[in-house]
């Protein structure tokens, strides 16, 4: 079982939810958006958004019509992703 924090940007307070693995996340219309899907292979059992990003997701689904692989999205930095070190933009630092 998740918390999920989400932030309504439209009355300005944060919201808790308690979903399965298998639920849909909250906002998310026709259950385009599994709970288990937007944890990724992060460990945390606390996720967090806001209203306007899954209203994004939303729209972004249906215009695109067919299903959307959410990856790495909503990852932390630190759980797996590989970071370049150097910037690409900085020829001579060290």
């Amino acid at each position: 079982m998740a918390k999920i924090l989400v932030f309504n940007n439209d009355s300005d307070r944060m919201e808790i939810y308690y979903r399965n693995e298998n639920e849909s996340m909250p906002y998310n219309t026709n259950g385009t958006l599994r709970v288990r899907e937007f944890r990724g292979s992060s460990k945390s059992n606390i996720l967090w958004t806001t209203k306007r990003t899954m209203q994004s997701w939303n729209s972004q689904r249906y215009i695109y019509g067919r299903a959307i692989y959410v990856g790495f999205a909503f990852k932390r930095p630190y759980e797996g992703r590989s970071w370049n070190t150097k910037s690409t933009l900085c020829r001579g630092c060290v």
